[in-house]
């Protein structure tokens, strides 16, 4: 008779359920869902927000001790945020609002502190299911709004008609709703046994980013999800079908670029963006000047934008409206911490994008792409927004995430295949028990 062993493999167990409750609802938290239209509806800071967000730090330091030994694991990220923490605090010595600074440094410390616990414990697809459970919750919500509280849900004034949901404007609920729809889309395509809850949360969170009518959010949607398509179906497909999908890839953005760079008016009209890009290029040139009298130190860390800022006052009477931000994050980073701020995060998302492309033959599969799908519209939402070394950003969080991922090793389980002996024949009671060559044993074989 011959021995056959069990062919199973055992994974890194999901997150008990209440851990997965806990990082949903700070997930929410970072998107200022609900909260910030409730207490702040003037998009002031208040104290009452402040004291709002003490629960969610003491969470994020508990969750962080629970898994010690996974953040322990993630130094290397560590690293990089305690120097990006530093850089950002020293900026108050030469901040324009130093009190400003302080408070944002450690709201940005602990919320990238939580994106590497993210990262750390929520291994292969569970990032993007936990993503796409917190997509479809606030995709839900924003629903219940629009319908049944319009006068939050839906713009009243400026962009009257449009949905805004559960935040202050549409766009912010389309960059939150783009994220959802990614990892709905990663969900599907490492998990093809269960597709009712993604596809809703895809559905759901594709409907949201229609209605803001944001040009931005749906581009992010498209370049997100069809990199996902893409991977998924070059995987299906084989090396033929991959050949043919590189190649068009190239071609396709390629040309792209020609007729942006020869043409951008053309683009952004097709778009329905005009060429100013609606005055954000009349605010980069002013920003810039700014930016030309502090190179290398900027105006300190999230202190320029202040009501009785006097650098903003300027950028805001040159452009002739009341200006939030710089609507470009790598421009905001320059008027905050100068060059050398900017080199910095810049390293950081170099190091994702890296990392992230050698994890694709390796876990890419597991976890959907999302990986490298989420990189994609992170760049693109990083020219037109402010999301670089942000504090309760939901952008930036997923970043260092990503990053964490990437700079950790995924154990990998490999399928042995065993020889074992036959014996001819063994009496009914014998006690004879079967032996492995080499005394091998029947538990998978990890590759670390």
């Amino acid at each position: 008779m011959s021995l056959a062993r069990p062919d199973t493999l055992v994974y890194e167990d999901a997150p008990p359920l209440w851990e997965q409750a806990a990082a949903i609802g700070v997930i929410v938290m970072l998107t200022g869902a609900l909260i910030g239209p409730v207490f702040a509806p003037l998009q002031q800071e208040t104290p009452i927000l402040r004291l709002i967000w003490l629960p969610v730090y003491a969470v994020t330091i508990g969750l962080c001790c629970w898994r010690a030994e996974q953040m322990v694991r993630a130094w290397p990220a560590l690293v990089i945020l305690g120097l990006l923490c530093l850089h950002a605090y020293a900026s108050k010595y030469w901040s324009i609002d130093p009190g400003v600074t302080t408070r944002r440094v450690v709201a940005m410390a602990f919320s990238s502190l939580f994106a590497i616990y993210l990262g750390a414990v929520f291994r292969g697809s569970q990032l993007p299911r936990v993503l796409m459970w917190s997509g479809l919750l606030m995709g839900l919500g924003s629903l219940v709004m629009v319908f049944a509280f319009p006068r939050i849900g839906v713009h009243q004034f400026d962009n009257a008609g449009l949905w805004r949901g559960l935040w202050y404007e549409k766009n912010q609920m389309g960059v939150v709703m783009v994220a959802g729809a990614v990892a709905a889309a990663a969900c599907l395509a490492a998990d093809e046994k269960r597709r009712g809850v993604p596809a809703l949360a895809l559905a759901v969170t594709t409907l949201l980013v229609l209605a803001t009518q944001s040009k931005t959010s749906l581009l992010c949607l498209l370049i997100g999800v069809g990199l996902i398509a893409v991977l998924w179906a070059m995987r299906k497909g084989g090396p033929a079908l991959s050949v043919v999908a590189i190649w068009f890839g190239v071609v396709l953005i390629a040309a792209i670029g020609y007729v942006f760079i020869t043409e951008p008016a053309v683009v952004l009209k097709a778009l329905g963006k005009d060429p100013s890009l609606t005055g954000r290029t009349d605010i980069w040139v002013s920003l810039m000047r700014e930016v030309n009298l502090r190179p290398w130190t900027g105006f300190g860390y999230q202190a320029f934008w202040g009501r009785d800022s006097i650098p903003a006052a300027f950028v805001r009477q040159e452009t002739g409206w009341p200006v939030p931000s710089a609507h470009n994050g790598w421009i905001d980073l320059l008027i905050q911490l100068g060059w050398p701020g900017a080199f910095s995060v810049g390293f950081a998302v170099m190091l994702a994008f890296v990392t992230t492309l050698f994890r694709i033959p390796v876990a890419g599969a597991r976890e959907g792409y999302f990986g490298i799908a989420y990189f994609g519209v992170f760049l693109l939402l990083s020219l037109s927004e402010s999301i670089l070394l942000t504090n309760a950003n939901l952008p930036w969080a997923l970043l260092l995430a990503i990053m964490t991922r990437g700079l950790l090793s995924d154990r990998v389980p490999v399928r042995v295949t065993l020889a074992p002996r036959r014996v001819a024949a063994y009496p009914t009671r014998s006690r004879i028990a079967p032996q492995y060559p080499h005394g091998r044993t029947r538990r998978p074989v990890f590759r670390v």
